[in-house]
Order: structure tokens, then sequence, then C-alpha cells
């Protein structure tokens, strides 16, 4: 579908060691059915394999793309984003990380909810395995206490305006895990933020959410990363210490169920 030449959206991808799937992922951008001017940022975080000359060539085979390849010194995913939303002129933020991939319809299913409900500020969307107790494409206001209890948003499914990034900044790099969830707590508090309830990305090559490779195999320092969410949620005063022991509590039982779940594999 062709869209109005004003539609800009920028794509930033944090890629680190992705040799096997980053031509993937740019791959699926460059099919999206939605037609517009995509701005796409790679940022190299010092990769150790040959991600980065997998990409000069892509950049090279594929001149009609507007692909941008940033190299730098290894600091982190949320560095790596942080550098590639400075560089982002669009006035739609799309996430992808290097070893996910978008289905094709993505970014114009999510636009057509941006152009249809013109209060939604921050639109994340399911992928396999999970989503919402309800029919496929319903959309549902996520508020930023839904977020203390579970985690609606991956950052690859993730499409946001531009004034969120005015307004709330950036990811903070001295948090190495459960970075974006500290992200969407301070969105949250801010913007209007909706899960659409349908599968649009291919998530981590099809593995699960956590114990299985990368970040998210490191269940513990993932455990210590939410709940440094939690207690910053409530030094910041946006919950009661009541509020504060609950959530906390909850979260060391999902932990225990992650172990539980892992060791059963």
């Amino acid at each position: 579908m062709e869209r109005n030449s004003e539609l800009n959206i920028s794509v930033v991808i944090p890629m680190y060691n992705a040799a096997k799937t980053i031509e993937r992922a740019l791959n699926s951008i460059k099919d999206q059915t939605l037609k517009c001017n995509y701005q796409i940022i790679v940022v190299n975080d010092g990769s150790k394999d040959n991600s980065q000359e997998i990409v000069e060539k892509y950049i090279a085979d594929n001149p009609q793309l507007n692909i941008t390849l940033i190299n730098q010194l290894n600091g982190g995913v949320s560095k790596a984003r942080n550098t590639g939303l400075k560089h982002a002129s669009g006035n739609l933020i799309a996430f992808l990380d290097s070893d996910d991939a978008w289905k094709e319809e993505k970014i114009e299913e999510q636009v057509n909810v941006f152009e249809t409900y013109q209060h939604v500020d921050f639109l994340g969307t399911g992928f396999a395995g999970f989503g919402i107790n309800a029919e496929e494409g319903r959309l549902q206001r996520i508020f930023f206490k839904d977020l203390l209890f579970k985690n609606y948003f991956q950052p690859s499914t993730i499409l946001m305006k531009r004034e969120i990034v005015d307004k709330v900044g950036y990811f903070d790099e001295n948090q190495k895990y459960a970075e974006e969830g500290n992200y969407f707590f301070r969105v949250s508090k801010d913007f209007k933020c909706f899960f659409l309830n349908q599968e649009l990305i291919v998530f981590g090559d099809g593995k699960s959410g956590f114990g299985e490779s990368g970040l998210s195999a490191n269940l513990k320092e993932m455990e210590k990363g939410e709940l440094k969410n939690l207690k910053f949620a409530y030094e910041n005063k946006w919950i009661g210490f009541g509020l504060y022991f609950v959530t906390v509590c909850f979260s060391l039982l999902k932990y225990l169920r992650r172990i539980v779940i892992v060791k059963l594999r």
C-alpha cells in the first residue's frame, strides 16, 4: 500500500554479533506492505563477527533503501538504541532487534491504528506465544499500573510518536537487564500506550522470551533488573509502599515460575 510521502518512519536496529539474522531483519523492513519513507539506522555495537560486512554489502545491494550503518564500541543494547534514536528523524519511530523480523503487514496495521485513533501515542503488538486473552485484533489501553505486573511490550513490536523521545528521553545506559521495562514505565506515565492483539513479529528466530539465549537467558539478572524497575517507580513516588511490596512479591513468584519452566524443557 502506498502512503503519503510525508509519512517518515525511523527504524532503530541495535546489532551485536548478528551475522546469522541481520539480513532477515533488514529484508522484513524492505518487504513491508506499507510503502513509505523508511529511515533504517543499524547501530553496530562492537560486533566481533562479520555483521558489519554483511550490512555494508546489503546497503550496496539495496541502494533504493535509506540505510545508515553506525559503528561504535560495545556499550550495550541501551546505548545502541540511544545512538539510533539520536539519529532518528522520522515522525514515527520503530525498534527492531537484529535477531527479530517483522511480518510484512506489521507497519501497515500499526499505522492504520494511528490514523484511526489519533490519541494513540505508543503501540505494541503480540508475537508468537504472547498476547492478551481477547479476540485477535483487539486494541487495549495499557496503563502504568498494568506494566507493574506484566510487561506487555517487546521492543521489536513498538511503533511510537516522535514526541515521546523529545519528552521522555532515552534508555538508561547503566541498566543492562530489563532496561526496556524502565523505559516503558517512563513512557506510560506521560503518554497513551496501547497493545494491538495481533502477532506481527517473529521473535528471536522462534525462541521463547526467556531462558533460551542472549540477555533473556540470564534469568537471575533479568529478575534483578525487574526489581530495580519497581524500586525506581517507588523511589519516584509513582507507587506507595503497599503496592511496591505486592509487585515485588509477584515478580519473585514469576521468577520462580520461569526457573521451573526452564528446568522442565
